[in-house]
């Protein structure tokens, strides 16, 4: 069985893509440059479709930053925040509009020319920004989208959008990579990595990242900087 798989860089699409290959999915990894601050998690990505079986890894450019609208496309500031600290509530800056639907777009796109019935993505919605593309309700109406709309789904292949993390506390995903063998060491997940992939430690994706390995009682090998 063929899969596409999104692979962000970051330690939630790396559990993604083990958990894929667990159940006996040929992985197809499919990277996003959509624009993004830094190419240091692309360049994670690439490791972790090498390490965890991918049999192959594509990337797709994409320039969201000419439309702009968030903290990782646009010249607004990344916000950060003290550890212990409350996140912001509401949609963040960092929410990238349409971000989500354009890679599902692209993978299913990948997923017709392949013969794939199954696309993987690593969306959450317990530890996670409140990005409203990373909801239940989502994933659902994309999977809805992609048998209406594809020559698969209209002759009765079927198409599946799986979700495996959505219901997962950081907590639980850190431990599932672990059962899984992941290299967490390998992920990239900061807004404002730099080039060599250290984090800043102050913005919401790392403070997430950090409190779930607190909860999960296993040491962060995330690299910060300073």
């Amino acid at each position: 069985m063929k899969a596409v798989v999104l692979v962000s860089g970051g330690m939630d699409s790396a559990v993604v893509l083990a958990l894929a290959r667990e159940r006996g999915f040929a992985t197809h990894a499919l990277s996003v440059s959509y624009g993004q601050r830094h190419t240091s998690e692309l360049d994670a990505a690439a490791r972790n479709a090498r390490v965890l079986g991918a049999v192959e890894h594509k990337v797709v450019t994409v320039d969201l930053r000419s439309i702009g609208g968030s903290a990782l496309t646009a010249d607004i500031a990344v916000p950060e925040h003290e550890t212990g600290q409350p996140l912001d509530a509401g949609i963040p800056v960092t929410y990238v509009p349409a971000r989500n639907t354009v890679m599902l777009s692209l993978a299913l796109g990948w997923a017709e020319v392949l013969g794939a019935q199954d696309i993987f993505c690593g969306v959450n919605a317990v530890d996670y920004s409140g990005y409203p593309d990373c909801r239940p309700e989502f994933v659902a109406a994309f999977q809805n989208l992609a048998n209406l709309a594809t020559k698969a789904g209209v002759e009765g292949a079927g198409l599946r959008v799986h979700a495996p993390l959505i219901g997962m506390g950081k907590a639980d995903i850190v431990r599932e990579g672990m059962r899984l063998g992941v290299d967490f060491a390998q992920t990239v997940s900061c807004y404002q990595a730099d080039a060599q992939g250290w984090a800043c430690g102050r913005c919401d994706a790392c403070l997430l990242r950090a409190e779930g390995f607190r909860k999960a009682g296993i040491a962060d090998p995330t690299r910060y900087r300073g």
